[in-house]
């Protein structure tokens, strides 16, 4: 990762939590203080109008770079829309849509800014970190909230409603990103230590294992992705293989524990009963265009349970078309971290697009304006080369000027 560029204005990490803030949700945990729903989602949703406008404002001349990531995000708002008009989902659809384009366009704004650097990788830790930080603080001030029992001792949003997931992912990814910081040379280690350690002190005690597997998985292919090439990163992968093996035999049985959350084999098999309305909504009749666009932007729900899986909600909500175009995207960000040369910032994208592809099979999002599309924008300005800068004009030529014939000799008469 690029030292950070002094020409990004500091406003544009302003707009980046912001664009945070609206993907927060507005569902989650009942709080300390009882903050009305609708309170919250006009929190949420001015974040992002606000977010819209200040980028605008920062980028009066509508500066873009290209990218195919959001080009493709773009024309996933083609079978949104088209699935919307239907009013199948309700009015709150044609608003979905109005969200997921304002969204967009807010990226589009920010896309001059992405040259590779951490300027986003920065921005996106502090964002998330605050996130947690709520949730850190509702568990000093009432542990008993912070921790229902309707959600199995699981740490909760006690201050904002934040379910354990969302906290797990937030988490998770503070840490990939913070480790790859530090292998770069990007953070001061006391610094990082202190993020790390808190991060993973939440991620414990929320038990999301999605959000634990996809941490695994992509920092061991973000450091793999470094190891030919940096030592430092030799020597993190090589401590931490000794670390989880030591750590996985004598700590085995506890282990398994924290992973099973005193579940049943066949509710573990289920995916805690996942698979059953997987089931039902493939089971369920559509008409062709419902196949091809789907039913238009909800709540990720199907039979009022909710789908917890990006592929299945995007092909319940835009159809075989949002499916195509989500893959895509995938392979777009694939490819070009494949075909970039070994790097930081090479493997902080491998690290966010592993991470999102692992949580898509039982965390729903990748459809709609959501985090998950927020890691993969990082992963997109990560990706991006750094802007080539301007060709100085060339010099006007000077006139020649004409010397007299009687000057040319070296003699003075």
């Amino acid at each position: 990762m690029a030292d950070e560029p002094a020409r990004t204005p500091r406003a544009v990490g302003v707009v980046w939590g912001l664009l945070g803030l609206n993907t927060l949700g507005s569902a989650g945990a009942k709080t300390i203080v009882p903050l009305p729903r609708s309170l919250i989602q006009l929190v949420t949703m001015g974040a992002l109008v606000a977010a819209f406008t200040l980028a605008l404002v920062l980028n009066r001349r509508l500066r873009i770079r290209p990218s195919a990531f959001l080009f493709l995000l773009t024309l996933l708002l083609v079978p949104s829309v088209l699935s919307s008009l239907h009013l199948e989902s309700g009015l709150g659809a044609l608003f979905r849509c109005c969200r997921l384009a304002l969204f967009v366009a807010t990226l589009w704004l920010l896309s001059c800014w992405w040259d590779g650097s951490t300027t986003f990788v920065r921005h996106h830790i502090r964002m998330y970190f605050a996130a947690i930080a709520t949730a850190a603080a509702g568990l000093a001030i009432s542990p008993g909230a912070a921790m229902p029992e309707l959600y199995g001792g699981r740490l909760v949003g006690a201050l904002w409603p934040l379910t354990p997931p969302q906290i797990g992912q937030y988490a998770a990814v503070i840490i990939g990103l913070t480790v790859l910081l530090l292998l770069a040379r990007g953070t001061d280690g006391r610094g990082a230590a202190v993020i790390i350690v808190v991060a993973l002190v939440l991620l414990a005690m929320t038990h999301t294992r999605t959000a634990t597997l996809g941490l695994l998985v992509g920092l061991l292919l973000a450091i793999g992705s470094l190891v030919l090439t940096s030592a430092a990163a030799r020597r993190f992968f090589a401590w931490s293989v000794v670390v989880a093996t030591v750590a996985g035999l004598a700590l085995a049985s506890a282990l398994q524990a924290w992973f099973l959350r005193g579940q049943s084999k066949e509710n573990f098999s289920s995916l805690t009963g996942r698979a059953k309305v997987w089931d039902a909504l493939l089971a369920a009749p559509r008409s062709t265009a419902e196949q091809l666009f789907g039913t238009g932007l909800g709540d990720k729900s199907f039979g009022g349970l909710p789908i917890d899986n990006s592929w299945l909600a995007v092909y319940n909500e835009q159809g075989l078309t949002g499916v195509a175009l989500v893959a895509a995207m995938f392979v777009v960000l694939g490819g070009v971290a494949l075909l970039r040369p070994p790097s930081p910032a090479r493997a902080g994208a491998i690290f966010l697009i592993s991470y999102v592809a692992m949580s898509s099979y039982t965390e729903a999002g990748l459809g709609d304006a959501s985090p998950y599309l927020l890691h993969l924008a990082l992963a997109a300005s990560l990706l991006a080369a750094p802007a080539a800068p301007a060709t100085p004009l060339p010099a006007p030529a000077l006139p020649r000027r004409r010397v007299p014939r009687w000057a040319r000799t070296s003699e003075v008469t």
